[in-house]
């Protein structure tokens, strides 16, 4: 009997042992990244009357993302966007989509992704489905991205990598009914992201560089 004890307690240890090497493991291959808002941003695109397209973006973009490059389906994106960072280069239209017709930028300041699933798309592509928040309203969307690019590395030891991603909505779907006779009801949407891991000094840590080697001392002649 005690043989038996003894050996069913030796194969639960080994069963614990193999779970917590496991969890480490999947631990240490989930990477975080943030993203860059200096170097990203959320382009659209909208047909006005039929005839033209107009261009624009948010130039305020942020968030997170958790990336398992052996096991992309366990990656998380976390986007969030300054509503009222709005730009078309037209200072009277920029007003207007912050108004209530569209944005309602004083109401709801931000639009949000959040992912739901993760799933490969072929050679350097992936297939991101999950929450757009977006006037209040929460529908579902999937993003086609073309990324992530293989990391590089900064002067500061920093690694950075890319991603593009393109989708298409309805703003009607999402309560922004304002103009739909002038303005399209489709829009494409583009959102080129930077993202970095930080792994050296923080810029402005105060940190300074390593001391040169002091000169060797002069031989007397």
């Amino acid at each position: 009997m005690l043989k038996n004890k003894s050996w069913n307690l030796m194969r639960l240890a080994r069963v614990a042992c193999a779970f917590l090497i496991a969890a480490g493991t999947a631990a240490a291959q989930t990477e975080t990244w943030h993203l860059d808002s200096n170097h990203s941003s959320a382009e659209f695109s909208v047909r006005h009357m039929g005839i033209s397209t107009v261009r624009g973006a948010f130039s305020k973009v942020g968030g997170d993302v958790t990336y398992d490059p052996s096991n992309v389906s366990q990656s998380t994106i976390d986007v969030v966007i300054d509503a009222t960072s709005v730009d078309t280069h037209v200072e009277m239209r920029d007003k207007d989509l912050r108004g209530d017709h569209f944005l309602n930028v004083a109401q709801y300041p931000t639009l949000t992704f959040k992912s739901k699933r993760v799933t490969p798309a072929g050679t350097g592509k992936l297939q991101v489905t999950g929450d757009l928040t977006l006037h209040g309203v929460t529908k579902e969307v999937t993003l086609e991205v073309d990324g992530p690019t293989a990391p590089m590395k900064d002067p500061r030891g920093n690694l950075h990598m890319g991603a593009s991603a393109t989708t298409k909505i309805d703003r009607t779907d999402f309560g922004m009914t304002g103009m739909t006779a002038m303005v399209g009801s489709e829009v494409s949407i583009q959102i080129d992201v930077e993202l970095v891991q930080r792994l050296g000094p923080p810029r402005g840590s105060g940190q300074a560089p390593p001391a040169a080697p002091a000169p060797p001392p002069s031989t007397p002649q």
